[in-house]
């Protein structure tokens, strides 16, 4: 699922290229992506907004448009979207076509059918289910160490699904909470209410670290993860441990083990996290 950084990605890929343009034309070939209004409401409502800009809250990407609506996209597991050129072939899986003022098209492809897209009316956003509930963004001023140690200290539930909760901090997801949780030494299966003042300052340094490392490197691609461009990122070389069950510790040479927590693999090295 793309997280944070690759949907910061796409928003950063797509701006300069699709800001002031309007979208034309809207074609649906599944309509159930969208979740509100009616298919048949949102093409006609789409149809003539201008896009004002590109916004992203938590792994929402957020196109504010004019006559104050903003178009949600959630990602999910697959999805993609990609500016194309005029008379781009769909390829397959392409489940939405946005034709823009200038010609060119943005193609929503979803080989897994999970993503979603909203359009709603701008100050109503704080309504829409999952979007509403989010927690702190975690590269904004509002996430200080000082946050992090309250918030924690309230929690009796293991650290990663406790980083992995979206009402908690948005936009963190699998691969960027092994990897802070293995820059802060800190095991996966800790109480997070039992982190030490020390574990919680290492803990929020590197959440900013991989979350900052990971933009920079236009997100981690391992298969389905494009940006708005088509392009892959390049993360994945900078990962510590994500994906790298029985490979040595970069730190101390042990292999990395993988576990099942919360019904999600999670990476980690049995010595530096003990």
């Amino acid at each position: 699922m793309p997280e944070l950084p690759e949907v910061e990605t796409v928003k950063k890929s797509l701006e300069g290229l699709i800001t002031g343009l309007v979208i034309t034309e809207v074609r649906l070939f599944m309509p159930k992506i969208v979740k509100t209004p009616s298919p048949t409401l949102f093409s006609d409502t789409l149809a003539g907004k201008t896009i004002k800009r590109l916004g992203r809250r938590g792994k929402y990407l957020l196109f504010h448009l004019s006559d104050k609506h903003t178009l949600v996209i959630h990602f999910r597991m697959t999805g993609r979207l990609v500016y194309s050129p005029p008379q781009t072939e769909p390829a397959k899986h392409t489940h939405a076509v946005f034709r823009l003022s200038n010609g060119d098209e943005l193609h929503y492809t979803d080989m897994r059918q999970f993503g979603t897209m909203a359009l709603m009316e701008t100050d109503r956003l704080d309504t829409l289910s999952g979007l509403k509930d989010l927690g702190v963004e975690p590269l904004s001023e509002e996430f200080s160490r000082d946050y992090l140690k309250k918030q924690i200290k309230r929690r009796r539930i293991k650290i990663k699904p406790l980083l992995l909760d979206q009402t908690f901090i948005a936009g963190l997801g699998n691969i960027y909470a092994d990897e802070a949780l293995h820059r802060a030494r800190i095991n996966p299966e800790k109480t997070a209410a039992n982190l030490t003042a020390r574990e919680i300052a290492l803990l929020y340094r590197a959440i900013r670290e991989v979350l900052e490392e990971g933009i920079a490197n236009r997100g981690t691609t391992f298969r389905d993860y494009v940006d708005g461009m088509g392009q892959a990122g390049s993360n994945k070389e900078a990962l510590r441990v994500y994906d790298r069950e029985g490979k040595p510790c970069l730190n101390c040479g042990k292999p990395i083990a993988r576990i099942r927590l919360g019904g999600r693999s999670s990476y980690y090295c049995p010595k530096c996290q003990k």
